[in-house]
């Protein structure tokens, strides 16, 4: 075919953890031509061999342009056909199309047809080498299967909560949830853990038994109509919350609430607008944890019998996180400004007594690649009381270094604290406050909000609070997209 010269182009297509495919490739093409590897097999040719003829080597995504792309694949952003004629989808459009048309023969390649009960075992058969004939497997589906989105565990136990017990739903269980709060939560005096949802059944059941629910769900209605449930905890994506808030205040139902409360100015307004209509409002309580540690109680007796206005320093050493990332996209996380700064808000507003009036914010004018601008800011707020704080917020810094420092000066006083590990008291001597890990406020904010649905307490954080936290971070995004300074009034 190629009179001796060798193949202008090669295909591998097979799957094989030998090298021998890219081998036989090599000695099978012509001097400079191509080798595409669609399939997985080793990629460690004889570097020798390559540069005799030199041959090109690529390694496909086989999908096609777009394919592993978050823009593409998760916001749909489509490539323009004139730039790019075959895309991922376009693509699977012209092969499903070939395929109606029986164009393409699908019949010769299959080579097992198995029922879907039969899925784990066959996958095991195919991992352990079994089914060396096997090309293409039909998994068969039974024509009617009931869906269950609620599944009750027999071994735990059922029935009303106690005089004392809280019954609480939590929606969502990602790596935040699994690795902070529902642990917290499950060592939480008073809570009894009754159903969990998430999206996937399979993360739902695993996170469920793994932390002693009742049973757990994919229908998140479940969590709002159940009577067995008093309260809902929240820990799912930024762009939910809101909608959560106003899910919470219809069924009059308490919320906790993972910060931010909302990521839109607009979605601001619509609460504050709901809340004020409302006769009576549900506890509402937005998880900034950091007010609830310790170190911070300790702080704010130290500053409990102030005279003067005081002077706050603080500093965040956040790390970096790429522009990519949801946490920056307009739909999901808006921004870490609204996704975490409110933590740091709302810190101020609890050590201080008092809310800001006025912002002046600045960011570096970085290239938004190696150094995201929003995420590199420092914020200089004045409070109601004569109060002044600065916020550094910085993603630049080295992970190894301590992540946050608060400074506070008054009264011929100071206050030094650095990672809610230590905190230090200078007033004609020095005071010290010590803890053996990082106490960072995760169990006491949500005892505190258990024991608020329980009627032992009241929050610590009234709605006014948490509404103008939220008001003083898009506040901070203004001043940093006007340079100007945001004065609030009625504070």
């Amino acid at each position: 075919v190629t009179h001796g010269h060798g193949a202008d182009a090669v295909l591998i297509t097979a799957a094989s953890k030998s090298r021998e495919p890219v081998d036989l490739a090599i000695r099978l093409s012509r001097s400079r031509a191509k080798i595409v590897v669609v399939g997985t097999a080793d990629i460690h040719p004889d570097r020798n061999e390559l540069w005799q003829k030199e041959v090109e080597l690529l390694v496909s995504r086989a999908a096609g342009p777009g394919s592993l792309d978050p823009l593409y694949e998760l916001e749909g952003v489509d490539l323009p056909i004139a730039e790019v004629r075959w895309t991922q989808n376009r693509n699977l459009q012209e092969f499903l199309r070939l395929v109606s048309e029986e164009r393409v023969q699908l019949d010769p390649l299959i080579t097992h047809r198995i029922s879907f009960s039969k899925a784990e075992q066959t996958y095991r058969r195919l991992m352990d080498g079994e089914m060396q004939d096997a090309v293409g497997v039909v998994l068969n589906y039974p024509e009617q299967t009931p869906i269950e989105r609620h599944l009750r565990f027999p071994q735990q136990k059922t029935g009303p909560s106690g005089k004392n017990e809280v019954g609480v739903g939590v929606l969502g269980a990602g790596l935040f949830g699994k690795a902070l709060l529902l642990p917290a939560l499950a060592k939480t005096a008073h809570a009894k853990l009754h159903t969990l949802v998430t999206t996937s059944g399979v993360n739902a059941e695993h996170s469920a038994k793994r932390f002693g629910f009742q049973s757990c769900a994919t229908d998140e209605t479940s969590l709002w109509n159940e009577e067995e449930i008093n309260a809902v905890v929240a820990l799912t994506p930024h762009h939910t919350h809101a909608r959560l808030v106003k899910e919470a205040i219809a069924h009059q139902r308490p919320l906790f609430l993972e910060k931010p409360l909302c990521v839109t100015p607009e979605e601001l307004d619509e609460l504050i607008q709901l809340i004020e209509k409302q006769k009576r409002l549900p506890i509402v309580q937005v998880g900034h944890n950091r007010r609830f540690s310790p170190h911070v109680q300790q702080i704010r007796k130290w500053l409990q019998h102030r005279v003067d206005p005081l002077v706050l320093q603080m500093r965040v050493n956040a790390g970096y996180v790429p522009p990519d990332h949801w946490v920056h996209s307009e739909s999901e996380g808006r921004s870490r400004i609204v996704g975490e700064m409110s933590h740091f808000i709302d810190l101020m507003q609890a050590m201080i007594g008092s809310l800001p009036v006025q912002i002046h914010a600045e960011r570096v004018d970085g290239n938004n690649r190696s150094v995201v601008n929003n995420d590199n800011i420092v914020a200089l707020l004045k409070f109601a009381d004569g109060s002044v704080g600065s916020l550094t917020y910085s993603a630049s810094g080295d992970k190894g270094y301590s992540r946050e420092a608060i400074e506070i000066f008054f009264d011929r006083k100071t206050i030094r604290s650095q990672d809610f590990r230590k905190s230090e008291l200078y007033a004609s001597g020095k005071q010290a406050f010590k803890t053996m890990s990082q106490e960072m406020g995760y169990r006491e904010e949500l005892q505190h909000f258990i024991d608020c649905v329980r009627g032992k307490e009241q929050p610590a954080v009234s709605m006014e609070e948490t509404l103008w936290s939220m008001r003083t971070v898009f506040g901070i995004e203004r001043a940093l997209a006007t340079r100007e300074t945001v004065r609030f009034e009625n504070a």
